[in-house]
């Protein structure tokens, strides 16, 4: 497991540690394993996802330097030794973001993070649009790599050859098509602020099962929620379905009091006989994981309307 540890100045790093089985922790590096040392990750990487694609580890992660928040690749033979390959995620300002925009039929929220910039006079070139979230599906999708990614409020999909940074002009060229690239937007009443990726998808015979996050306003104020949605294996742009309730919501004194209270955020699985394992952080304090029968989880999905 790669897990995201912050220090007393707020510096996030990734640590390591392995496990014997689903619960018991049996080795736990005493050093990060993936530290801050270029500037667009300055001020922390964070939230790593990791899977792997013929004999190549791919780490996705977000890179924060202090203004931005984007999603990086990191890459792996054996989860000790990494090679950075940079940010994979739209290097675009807002100031520019709107226009590339304007003319699709999107969900307001799109430009939510535009109008707030704008209201307070940050609306500069070196403000770029936030992208987090990223997670690569475990095998090509015909012929390319395919990750997903996170701008608010919805979760979108990219398709490359070769992940690497890409410049301003493909990032013109997707977002002229970006409705084609949306792969969920929120939809269910639990999902009414935003959503956001979580765990790699699973490829199974019913489809790529998707563990995500949901955000949701409550009196309290935000809760975040882990659930669980279908999408086509050839496509994944088609949403076969998703749940219309919660997989798990903060319950447990350390998902509802912490660093950030409300908090229950899935970025890991694994699979140990029929059950389905998520590991996931517990209001930005805890590491926990919850179950599933993997059988159980499909079958609600495909009973779905």
């Amino acid at each position: 497991m790669l897990y995201r540890a912050v220090d007393d100045n707020s510096i996030s790093t990734l640590g390591y540690c392995k496990l014997d089985g689903p619960l018991t922790v049996v080795e736990r590096s005493e050093k990060p394993v993936l530290i801050p040392d270029n500037e667009y990750e300055s001020h922390g990487v964070e939230d790593p996802r990791v899977v792997k694609i013929d004999d190549t580890f791919f780490i996705t992660y977000t890179a924060y330097d202090g203004k931005n928040a984007m999603g990086a690749l990191a890459v792996s033979e054996n989860l000790h030794d990494f090679t950075k390959k940079g940010i994979i995620t739209p290097g675009i300002p807002y100031i520019k973001y709107k226009g590339f925009l304007k003319k699709l039929d999107l969900n307001p929220k799109y430009f939510k993070w535009y109008k707030i910039l704008r209201e307070i006079g940050l609306l500069t070139e070196d403000r770029f649009v936030r992208d987090k979230d990223l997670a690569f599906f475990p095998r090509k999708i015909n012929g390319r790599y395919a990750y997903l990614h996170r701008i608010y409020p919805g979760i979108q999909i990219v398709y490359d050859d070769k992940p690497k940074t890409h410049g301003p002009r493909f990032w013109a060229k997707y977002f002229k098509d970006f409705s084609k690239y949306i792969v969920l937007d929120p939809k269910c009443d639990y999902e009414n602020a935003y959503i956001g990726g979580g765990c790699p998808p699973i490829e199974t015979d019913a489809g790529w099962l998707l563990i995500y996050h949901a955000v949701s306003h409550k009196p309290e104020g935000k809760v975040y929620h882990a659930t669980a949605a279908l999408l086509d294996l050839e496509d994944p742009t088609v949403e076969i379905s998703r749940l219309q309730e919660p997989l798990f919501s903060p319950t447990r004194d350390w998902e509802l009091n912490g660093t950030v209270d409300n908090v229950v955020f899935p970025t890991g699985t694994a699979i140990f006989g029929d059950d389905l394992y998520i590991y996931y952080g517990a209001a930005d304090k805890t590491i926990a994981v919850a179950s599933v029968n993997l059988n159980d989880l499909l079958e609600v999905l495909k009973s779905q309307p």
